[in-house]
């Protein structure tokens, strides 16, 4: 049985453990029938030209894990951010974990979806946009709202700004041979909020993970959104994240995206701006080696006049290692004054190494400043010379020259923690000892 039968006849089993008269589940059937129609996507699809998801989607995954594994926090305690007090909301195999776990609902809502989804306190939110803004043609996003249960649930009322990040890490803990992982999150910060949220996919075995993860986010009128994805997973582990953004007037929300392990992730980052003068800010660094492969896919909605979005990732390849960046601007006809920049640049430190690039602009308005790069080379020989000239040996050179082409990045982090935490994922990526503080 493939997995896509597997999927499909699975979902008999999980309606056993849900509410099937909620409004919620009719949305599940619906998504269910979308995904037996389209099925996963092959290389066939335009839009995964270069990301075959052939190698993951043959194993046979356990869809639901059959019980819940406990975890010591000596065991996942590196993990969390250091001296950083945070708001923590920790799943285990898809479980929500409350030994691990901080949830309020003092004033704001930091709790899991599977309540939000069941109990009518959280009805009105949840009718207005659950499953509001996926793309019904994604197939993968499909599938997790049909089997959409257990996730993070954060509502952020009108003026309030959070005193502290919010912290939702999902680990895999191996109790099974190969397990899905199907997380669904719902974030809506109101009006003039402002929220600062890390996301963290951890395996802790080596067994085959496949996460398919979508994120809702809907950012109000005035709101401050700051989101970091860190991507280091085992080589065993893939995983798929769907993102939405929708963003009202005067917003702003900034993605960050660092990806350094795995066998393969996807990233499908979308923006919707619907409003006016609405700031959309995208940056990610790829580490990556062996025969890892990372794809960045991002889409920005220019829909209304006067709006910004700024692209900027970095790719740093080596082995055998892929790299897919499918960065797409759409600037519609009344989308007039925007603003729209994208930039990837890259370095491929060995000859065996590969990075796809193709920046897009759909513009239809004529009064625009949009612009696109893309670069793709080798570190800088003579830079490299002049630091070996210098005494430094040509690995930590090497390193230093890798370190700097990122830094720009990551000198937009706002979290003293996690850059620190980014600098030494990066050392440890590149095998140096930088010699500086981190």
């Amino acid at each position: 049985m493939s997995l896509a039968e597997k999927l499909v006849s699975s979902f008999l089993a999980f309606e056993l453990d849900i509410d099937i008269q909620s409004p919620v589940h009719s949305k599940r059937t619906k998504a269910l029938k979308g995904f037996e129609k389209l099925g996963f996507p092959t290389k066939k699809d335009e839009a995964w030209k270069y990301t075959s998801l052939k190698s993951v989607i043959k194993e046979d995954f356990t869809i639901f894990s059959k019980k819940k594994n406990v975890l010591d926090f000596k065991n996942v305690k590196n993990y969390f951010l250091d001296n950083t007090e945070t708001y923590k909301i920790v799943f285990v195999d898809g479980f929500f974990d409350p030994f691990l776990s901080q949830t309020s609902h003092d004033g704001i809502d930091i709790c899991i979806l599977s309540a939000a989804l069941t109990k009518p306190i959280y009805s009105k939110i949840i009718s207005k946009y659950f499953d509001t803004s996926i793309n019904t043609n994604d197939s993968l996003s499909l599938v997790n709202t049909a089997f959409a249960k257990e996730g993070v649930y954060v509502h952020i009322p009108k003026n309030k700004i959070l005193d502290k990040p919010i912290e939702v890490l999902h680990f895999a803990s191996g109790n099974e041979a190969a397990l899905m992982l199907q997380p669904r999150n719902l974030i809506v910060i109101e009006e003039n909020a402002q929220v600062e949220i890390i996301e963290t996919h951890q395996s802790l075995t080596k067994n085959p993970i496949f996460t398919n993860s979508v994120t809702e986010i809907f950012v109000g009128q005035n709101a401050h959104l700051d989101y970091y994805k860190i991507q280091n997973d085992r080589l065993m582990s893939s995983l798929i994240d769907n993102t939405y953004i929708s963003q009202e007037k005067n917003s702003t929300a900034k993605v960050h995206t660092f990806s350094f392990g795995g066998k393969l992730t996807r990233n499908n980052l979308n923006y919707f701006q619907k409003g006016s003068y609405i700031n959309s800010t995208m940056k990610g660094i790829t580490i990556i080696d062996e025969n890892q492969l990372v794809d960045h896919h991002t889409l920005v909605d220019h829909a209304k006049p006067n709006c910004e979005s700024h692209q900027d990732y970095k790719g740093i390849y080596s082995g055998k290692s892929t790299g897919v960046f499918n960065g797409k601007i759409v600037v519609d006809k009344i989308a007039q004054k925007t603003n729209a920049f994208q930039q990837n640049n890259n370095i491929l430190l060995n000859d065996k190494s590969t990075i796809n690039s193709k920046p897009q602009l759909e513009i239809f308005a004529d009064d625009v400043k949009c612009s696109h790069g893309c670069t793709i080379g080798q570190l800088d020989q003579d830079a490299l010379f002049y630091l070996r000239a210098r005494g430094i040996p040509k690995k930590e050179a090497k390193a230093l020259l890798t370190f700097a082409f990122a830094n720009n990045v990551l000198e937009s982090v706002n979290i003293p923690s996690l850059k620190s935490r980014i600098k030494k994922i990066i050392a440890d990526k590149l095998g140096v000892d930088l010699g500086f503080d981190l």
